[in-house]
């Protein structure tokens, strides 16, 4: 372990306005905290903060989170207080260590809810301050250190998992690849001891062997530098096992196929000798194509700025050469912890660049639980990035497969909602268009525009999804509560009574609900039958009289249309029009109530209906809402028998157009030497409308019968 005076040494040999007493107190505190408390290694427990706070050190953190690391298990495992810390060490020391008490072990096969409810705790510990997270990453790497001490198999498979799924690619994301190479390996270790022990078997190996091939390839590149007058640093650094085993599985290579195994790094004095260095380099040898990456222009979210080239370089060998400045290899090395700067004992940090942290809060703002935001910020983190620009040259990063619905709520939640389509590189393509590296996109937004359901099946990034089922879920609520209140005020005409919203609120805790809201939302859905609301309301009332057995009085009010007005409908959403008949405004309807689904509208003659024969309560009597918008469109689906001959099809499809019908889908079903069996959904008003496009079409030539399909 290292000693007290060697830990306040290497903070002072860094940051010369070290709080030494600060740090003097936090280890004292913490070595009596933890007392007796040991390890499943044996050694005393603070063992552990220690070496939290050594690996703190390596990154080069201020006083206050070097004390948080020696600090940061004393309120869960110790007696030790929170208001102990914060009168000892002051109201920062005692926020930092809340923050890391806060992410207790996030369990993620044996209880997802908790995993996930602890992973939101985590985001939001660290949009406080991001130092938080900093000490959790060391406290996973030296518990990742000495897991092998662990006896329970199960429990260190758990861990390394963890690690893999979520700290490693977070610590990816801060920049902090150092970090993330040591979590990589050691979890890799564990989840795959086989493939990670042939892996060391070999770079051993090729250690032995290649010794001499490797100086020799960095003394040629650093003379090819020389000569051409760029005075630069070289050196070879052997890949992880982990990235090597990655590289094999994503590549479907052999190990002995891998030609970068050892990476070759070129560490110039300035921007400007990076691209001297490059010019040299390609001067010289040839570079394999497609193996320039710019991410020095270009940088990678996380700030990390690089030029990388595949050469075949010295002794005629396939190599992997990295050039960057000095600070740019700080950054690649450290991250988040290379920008702190130390003014007046207070860390700051420049977070602008960080939008990923940003648009994780986001997602926690959006999603409805604990298991979505895991879900969403998953797909943030691990996928690979494009980067495409807005109109005005801003660099948007994504993760590969993106589409511009992405890309719009990249830019901003208001530009997705509205979003009604896309330019990619001056041309308007479709919303679910893949991106690619360089994508210029400009969005096309109108105010009348909503989030659609359908976007949810291709978006991939999680802010995306997480605003779109909001919308969703907002759009499903309003409509469940204007069902659930037309279909009380339905049944209450039905027995006789008027609907008094004071007399429902009256039997809320009968239902379990907290608002009125809420009880009329489960009618909607189905969760509640309207008729027991009203039995609960009049207890008298167990069964609903018919309206022609009422009294007059009573008899009067039941009569007449308690139809629902069906509007316009969302697909998804509370109400939804059936597939099998496909009911058009004019046709009579009626709606079948499904729990947790809402109401699916039929035609009154649809076949499906019979097996609901058996279970009335679920049908629902509804009527198309006369003040609906005209112009809205439906869809109708035709059965249709064409000739095969030429031109049959332009026929059918020109007839269709002239009558305003717009084809949204359209399938051959059956086909024989002389005809074409075809069912076509046509968008169109209503009835009248699509009984108007079958008129035309049966008089037409080509066209042997037309019928509206069914089922």
């Amino acid at each position: 372990m290292i000693r007290q005076f060697e830990l306040v040494e290497r903070v002072k040999s860094y940051d010369p306005g070290a709080d030494e007493d600060l740090l003097n107190r936090a280890y004292v505190f913490s070595m009596k905290a933890h007392g007796s408390q040991a390890r499943a290694s044996g050694d005393p427990y603070f063992s552990h903060p220690l070496g939290v706070a050594e690996i703190l050190t390596r990154l080069k953190l201020d006083s206050a989170s070097i004390a948080t690391g020696l600090l940061h298990d004393t309120v869960e495992d110790t007696e030790a207080t929170l208001d102990q810390l914060q009168e000892m060490f002051g109201g920062e020391i005692a926020q930092l260590v809340d923050g890391v008490t806060k992410l207790s072990r996030l369990e993620l096969q044996s209880d997802n809810t908790k995993h996930a409810e602890n992973f939101r705790k985590l985001v939001l510990a660290m949009s406080n301050d991001i130092r938080v997270l900093l000490v959790k990453l060391a406290d996973r790497l030296h518990n990742m250190q000495t897991l092998h001490f662990i006896k329970n198999a199960d429990k260190r498979r758990r861990i390394a998992a963890e690690t893999m799924e979520i700290y490693a690619p977070l610590a990816e994301r801060m920049g902090m690849h150092q970090l993330k190479d040591e979590l990589e390996n050691l979890a890799f270790a564990e989840l795959n001891p086989d493939a990670y022990n042939s892996i060391i078997q070999r770079l051993s190996f090729l250690r032995e062997q290649g010794t001499d091939v490797c100086a020799k390839i960095v003394a040629e590149l650093q003379k090819t530098l020389k000569d051409a007058d760029v005075p630069a640093e070289v050196s070879g650094r052997e890949k992880t096992p982990f990235s090597i085993w990655r590289k094999m599985q994503k590549k479907r290579m052999e190990f002995e196929q891998l030609s970068d195994i050892v990476a070759f790094r070129v560490i110039a004095e300035d921007l400007g000798q990076c691209y001297q260095a490059l010019g040299a380099l390609h001067g010289k040898y040839s570079m394999i194509p497609g193996r320039f990456k710019d991410y020095i222009s270009t940088p990678k979210p996380n700030k990390y700025q690089s030029l990388h080239t595949g050469i075949l370089g010295p002794q005629r060998m396939r190599i992997e050469v990295q050039i960057r400045t000095r600070s740019m290899h700080d950054i690649a090395e450290m991250g988040v912890a290379a920008h702190w700067k130390y003014k007046q004992g207070q860390a700051q940090i420049d977070g602008k660049q960080y939008r990923w942290l940003r648009e994780l809060l986001d997602i926690l703002e959006h999603a409805s639980g604990p298991e979505e935001f895991l879900e969403h910020t998953k797909l943030e983190m691990f996928q690979d990035q494009v980067f495409c620009f807005t109109p005005k040259g801003d660099l948007i990063a994504l993760p590969r497969g993106a589409t511009p619905v992405d890309f719009a709520y990249a830019v901003h939640s208001e530009v997705g909602d509205t979003c009604v389509g896309a330019k990619i590189n001056g041309r308007i393509m479709p919303l679910r268009t893949a991106l690619q590296n360089g994508d210029q996109v400009a969005i096309v937004n109108s105010k009348a525009q909503t989030p659609s359901p359908a976007w949810e099946r291709f978006v991939v990034t999680g802010k995306a999804r997480a605003c779109i089922r909001r919308f969703i879920r907002t759009q499903q609520r309003a409509q469940y509560l204007e069902l659930g209140r037309a279909m009380l005020h339905k049944e209450f005409a039905h027995a006789g009574y008027d609907y008094t919203e004071k007399a429902i609120e009256g039997v809320l805790k009968k239902f379990k609900a907290e608002e009125l809201e809420d009880l009329v939302t489960q009618v909607g859905e189905g969760i509640v039958g309207a008729r027991e609301v009203v039995n609960a309301v009049f207890p008298g009332n167990k069964t609903a009289t018919p309206a022609d057995k009422l009294p007059a009085k009573r008899a009067k009010k039941a009569k007449g249309g308690h139809a629902i007005p069906i509007r316009g409908l969302i697909p998804g959403m509370a109400m939804h029009f059936a597939g099998c008949c496909h009911p058009l405004p004019g046709d009579r309807i009626v709606g079948i109530v499904t729990t947790g689904k809402g109401v699916t509208i039929h035609t009154i003659d649809c076949e499906t209906l019979e097996s609901f024969a058996d279970t009335p309560e679920r049908w629902l009597d509804v009527a198309w809402d006369q003040d609906a918008d005209a112009a809205e469109q439906h869809t109708g689906r035709l059965d249709v028998v064409i000739t095969n001959q030429p031109g049959s099809l332009g026929s059918l499809t020109t007839v269709i157009g002239k009558n305003a019908g717009n084809i949204s889908n359209l399938k051959i079903v059956n086909r024989s030497i002389d005809f074409f069996e075809i069912i076509v959904d046509v968008e169109v008003k209503d009835l009248k409308h699509l009984s108007n496009i079958i008129a035309a079409l049966r008089a037409t030539p080509s066209v042997n019968s037309v019928d509206r399909a069914r089922g």
